[in-house]
């Protein structure tokens, strides 16, 4: 997988229609928390076995299902990339401060709701 430091995220379609994280710049280890390290710990949870890099992570492709709990930090941008992920079929996810979405995206669970629907 190549690393690129040029874009704050990327999100990829593995060969199986999975969404993931793909690319990631170092300087989302100070935003509302160290987002690589929450993405990489929350993957993990998740039953994805993601690696952090010192600029960013690689995720490793095709995985179909997730299961687990993820701990946002408070950190809403973590809240809605796991919520997005809890939606694909099968998976079952649980986010324990879904509520930290109010801060940028009010309505963000409803669109998601509405748009899975």
């Amino acid at each position: 997988m190549m690393a690129r430091n040029d874009r704050e995220s990327a999100t990829l379609a593995t060969p199986r229609d999975t969404l993931l994280p793909k690319l990631i710049s170092g300087e989302l280890r100070v935003k509302e928390s160290d987002r690589i390290l929450a993405i990489v710990e929350n993957l993990n949870r998740i039953g994805v076995a993601a690696e952090e890099r010192p600029d960013g992570l690689i995720v490793p492709e095709g995985k179909k299902r997730f299961d687990g709990d993820v701990i946002t930090r408070g950190d809403h941008r973590i809240a809605m990339a796991f919520g997005v992920l809890s939606k694909l079929p099968g998976s079952e996810i649980t986010i324990d401060d879904s509520d930290c979405v109010e801060v940028s995206y009010p309505g963000f669970w409803n669109d998601l709701d509405r748009a899975v629907a």
